[in-house]
């Protein structure tokens, strides 16, 4: 039997408290055992967490805020990029002395985490339409809304119930033969490719060494710069996404990222002959990493799961954060390859790559601003051109119905 949100989510800080200690006593051992091992079932955590947590947030928002606090989810993770750059410094826990305790630090907020989980109320949807179970749902939600109405969440959950009846429980081979759902997970896809193929990771990866190319005496600092700017509009991005929308913030960051790119690497390109180029390719960098968390950071992951129902959602979100953390390991793999076979002009490709997908968000991402999973769906029906579908579910209703008379 399948685990619900909460008891799924208290299962996987198993292994995330697991890899903490295993890293944590790893100057007691064999050291490189010990931190493979950790960082192996850290890694697993990641990729199990990265799915069940936008999951959970999609299920349990309203559907005015679903962006906003889908966002924060993304805010969480660069703020604790930026702690986690702070207190690796010489001076605090990146020394000979504490460098263990650097590493098993992150035992910190699972622990935490999993306390406050016995606090958090199980997903709405997931009681009424896996379980069945109103009445849990209904107080889950009277729950999470505070009071108020609840009538018109509960109208969608039953809507989205009948749907998932008539749909079962989707399998990964049917999200690609399945023609309801080929378009969503292949533009779901797209956005995570784009996320990491837009070169973020390359900064973030290799953020000192490219500071130490542009000339900067302490490279270190620049780099926490980065993640202080990163977890900044991060945070303008919770209040712009539900007044701009996921689109429009998406286009308007994969705009911004390309010309940036550009500049980066005119900027490094001319660095021996202008040495104040080191400016314009710090100050790239910097608007590089505002604009990507203005759309492409934090939107393909609670997207993808407002692209699906109860039925497919998850098979889905499965399939985006493996796509996501496999391109992720490729770019950290091969970045430094790349990056020493083209020089300066390795951002070139990235810009490149931006620009196809910025043609592709426009033309084939719907906007998802305030719409039930319902209308979501008839979306992707109009732009994938079969929305003649529900005309002929209609039909055969009432065909059916005169048979009966």
């Amino acid at each position: 039997m399948p685990l619900n949100r909460i008891k799924a989510l208290s299962v996987a800080n198993i292994l995330s408290f697991t890899g903490a200690l295993l890293m944590g006593c790893s100057k007691l051992g064999p050291s490189h055992i010990l931190i493979i091992a950790g960082r192996s079932i850290s890694g697993l955590y990641c990729g199990i967490i990265s799915g069940l947590i936008p999951i959970y947030i999609g299920e349990i928002a309203p559907t005015a805020l679903r962006g906003a606090i889908g966002t924060l989810h993304q805010l969480a993770i660069v703020t604790g990029i930026l702690v986690s750059q702070i207190v690796g410094l010489d001076f605090i826990l990146g020394n000979h002395e504490l460098w263990h305790i650097l590493l098993g630090l992150s035992a910190v907020p699972t622990v935490l985490q999993s306390l406050m989980l016995f606090f958090c109320p199980e997903s709405p949807r997931y009681l009424y339409i896996k379980l069945d179970e109103e009445e849990k749902a209904k107080q889950s939600l009277k729950r999470l809304r505070g009071g108020a109405d609840i009538t018109k969440d509960i109208t969608e959950m039953r809507n989205e119930r009948e749907e998932a009846i008539r749909e079962q429980k989707v399998s990964i081979i049917q999200l690609f033969t399945n023609s309801s759902y080929r378009q969503p997970i292949l533009v779901s896809l797209l956005l995570h490719l784009t996320q990491q193929f837009s070169g973020i990771n390359g900064i973030f990866y290799y953020s000192t060494s490219i500071f130490q190319t542009a000339g900067v005496s302490q490279p270190v600092y620049a780099t926490i710069g980065v993640g202080a700017i990163n977890t900044v509009f991060t945070a303008i991005s919770v209040f712009l996404v539900e007044k701009a929308g996921r689109r429009s913030l998406f286009l308007i960051g994969m705009s911004g990222m390309f010309f940036c790119a550009i500049f980066m690497s005119v900027g490094l390109v001319l660095l021996n002959k202008l040495s104040w180029m080191s400016y314009v390719s710090m100050i790239a960098v910097f608007l590089f990493v505002s604009f990507f968390e203005i759309g492409p950071g934090p939107i393909p992951w609670f997207m993808v799961a407002e692209f699906f129902s109860q039925g497919s959602r998850s098979a889905a979100m499965a399939v985006a954060a493996f796509t996501n953390w496999t391109c992720n390991f490729l770019i950290a793999l091969c970045f430094p390859y790349i990056a020493d076979f083209c020089g300066p002009y390795v951002f070139f490709i990235f810009a490149g790559a931006m620009f196809v997908f910025t043609l592709f968000t426009f033309f084939k991402v719907p906007e998802t601003k305030g719409k039930s999973f319902e209308e979501i769906a008839a979306e992707f029906r109009k732009k994938s051109g079969s929305a003649q579908a529900p005309k002929a579910a209609t039909e055969m209703k009432f065909l059916r119905a005169t048979e009966t008379v």
